[in-house]
């Protein structure tokens, strides 16, 4: 009783409100010394003392109250829920040690009754032909963050956007804001910034605040104007674009917007060998919902034990298998996970995907980035897995881990110049299926190949600065697109999407695990068990169904 007394006093003095079912819960004496360090804390409900008394990261209170006061008001619990889940993903803590549209025919594998998977005691040696370069994996380094390494992180993206947009014509003439602002007499402009703002009035025109490194100006994008308002409507915050249009008393009527892009020309690349590459992701060993019998088909597939002769010629033919993220379930990701899991240990769950992935012949390259389920801290970029829970993965021969995200390059030769692959797990995709209309109201979740065009004009993987948690201690902001890859490969809404755009082949996983209680409370609907897979020579793709 005392240490409630000593607890409700304590916040009263800070000014902070305990709710009813706080008031009743038995407090950890720990819990008020924690409570120190809470400066800008308003209320204490029992989702916040779970999340103070782990200490495992910072919190914005006033942007989680903003969602906590829409769910007690029943517009919108399952923000609230979202925003709980990604900082109980979070931490401070890193590891000791850092390691470093298609046309797509759709196949349902024919099972040939053949017997299940042994365990083999010789395993073909690795191809030592095959090629895997490691081109992008970053190191977390820790340190005490300062506003200077926020601002020194935007900067060095508007540098690196402008420099792509200043190649526009349209765009080579570029003024600064400051000057802008100078001028008095109507004229055609033209300049570059980041996006600070975004409204809409009241008759349907669009007003955006636009910043560079001298100012800010606001910008008209004109209801009359439906194409162009069309195309602004796809416009997120804190993203670099390019505008012209004629000046006004402070500010800018737009006729164009300019995005950086990937250049229209760039012809699809082929490889000089018959080869192929599979795609997965999400596999979630150790839920509950795990597709343990379509994921051992996939298994003996790939090893050419079943499927009829052309889909053992292809599983023959496949060089490299890519993962995007979730392999495993992780341990307490959302509110009632616990209920969910069939190995309730994180360690355990690494082994059980190891002994899987085992499995795979070794002349199989594999390649794998961490998703926001593996036991990595939730901020961009995601280190590689750690060594203390995923232990004999991280040293498996035919295995290559990259961060989230990562890019590496594949079947290099001394005549060729490889396939440059981009793996992102897309804990970024929520935000702009929520926010982005054309994705939001074509297909939404079904529509992963949207939000990937949309990120590669953008050439960044989450523009939106709340759209993912961030790491700022880079030189540069990691998760721009500066390189444009081959492959653009993803996961994470476990749909299976498929589709080109200017030279770039887009891939969204499919996953291995049926829907989650928590999936169906956020409205998403899985399509589980479908690999692409692509012949590296002819850029033709396939889908086959496990299911």
């Amino acid at each position: 009783m005392e240490g409630k007394e000593a607890l409700i006093e304590k916040l009263f003095e800070k000014g902070v409100l305990v709710n009813k079912e706080m008031l009743e819960r038995d407090v950890d004496s720990s819990l008020i010394k924690k409570l120190e360090n809470e400066e800008d804390l308003l209320v204490l409900n029992e989702d916040y003392a779970n999340i103070i008394s782990k200490e495992s990261t910072l919190v914005d209170w006033y942007d989680l109250d903003h969602y906590r006061v829409m769910a007690e008001q029943d517009r919108d619990d399952d923000l609230y829920q979202n925003q709980l889940q990604q900082i109980s993903q979070s931490t401070l803590q890193l590891p000791q040690k850092q390691q470093q549209t298609v046309n797509s025919l759709e196949i349902e594998l024919e099972d040939t009754g053949e017997s299940e998977f042994t365990t083999e005691t010789t395993m073909p040696l690795t191809d030592s032909s095959l090629f895997v370069e490691v081109t992008l994996s970053y190191i977390n380094t820790p340190k005490k963050y300062v506003i200077k390494d926020f601002s020194h992180f935007f900067r060095s993206r508007y540098n690196f956007i402008e420099k792509i947009l200043r190649q526009r014509q349209e765009l080579q003439s570029a003024t600064t804001i400051h000057r802008l602002q100078g001028k008095k007499e109507r004229e055609k402009v033209a300049f570059i910034g980041l996006v600070q703002d975004i409204a809409e009035t009241r008759k349907g025109s669009m007003i955006m605040t636009i910043e560079d490194l001298t100012g800010t100006i606001k910008i008209l994008i004109s209801k009359q104007k439906s194409d162009m308002l069309r195309i602004a409507k796809d416009i997120v915050l804190d993203e670099v674009i390019g505008v012209s249009g004629t000046n006004g008393d402070g500010i800018v009527f737009v006729e164009k917007i300019f995005w950086p892009d990937v250049p229209p020309n760039r012809e699809l690349k082929k490889g000089p060998n018959e080869e192929y590459a599979a795609f997965i992701s999400d596999i979630h060993v150790g839920s509950s919902f795990f597709l343990e019998e379509a994921f051992e088909k996939f298994l003996k597939w790939i090893s050419g034990k079943t499927g009829n002769e052309k889909q053992r010629a292809i599983a023959n033919k496949i060089k490299y298998l890519f993962i995007a993220g979730d392999l495993v379930d992780g341990v307490g990701i959302y509110p009632g996970h616990e209920n969910e899991l069939k190995i309730k240990n994180l360690t355990d769950q690494f082994t059980a995907i190891t002994n899987l992935l085992k499995k795979i012949p070794k002349d199989k390259q594999i390649i794998i980035c961490p998703g926001n389920h593996d036991g990595v801290h939730l901020a961009e970029p995601q280190p590689i897995f750690y060594e203390s829970f995923a232990g004999e993965l991280l040293t498996l021969p035919n295995v290559t881990i990259v961060t989230n995200p990562g890019s590496v390059t594949i079947g290099k030769t001394k005549d060729f110049v490889g396939f440059d692959v981009l793996l992102y797990h897309g804990f970024s995709f929520d935000y702009y299926i929520r926010n982005v209309e054309s994705i939001r109201m074509n297909g939404g979740y079904h529509r992963a190949d949207l939000i990937m065009k949309l990120l590669l004009q953008k050439r960044h993987l989450a523009p939106s600065f709340t759209s993912t948690p961030y790491y700022p201690g880079h030189k540069e902001d990691p998760l721009l697109i500066k390189k444009i890859p081959d492959f653009f490969l993803s996961g994470h809404i476990h749909y299976s999407s498929v589709a080109n755009y200017r030279g770039v082949t887009m891939i969204s996983g499919s996953c291995w695990q049926g829907p989650t209680l928590f999936q169906d409370k956020l409205g998403h609907e899985p399509e589980p068990g479908r690999v692409p897979v692509v012949n590296l020579k002819t850029r033709e793709i396939k889908i086959l169904k496990f299911i």
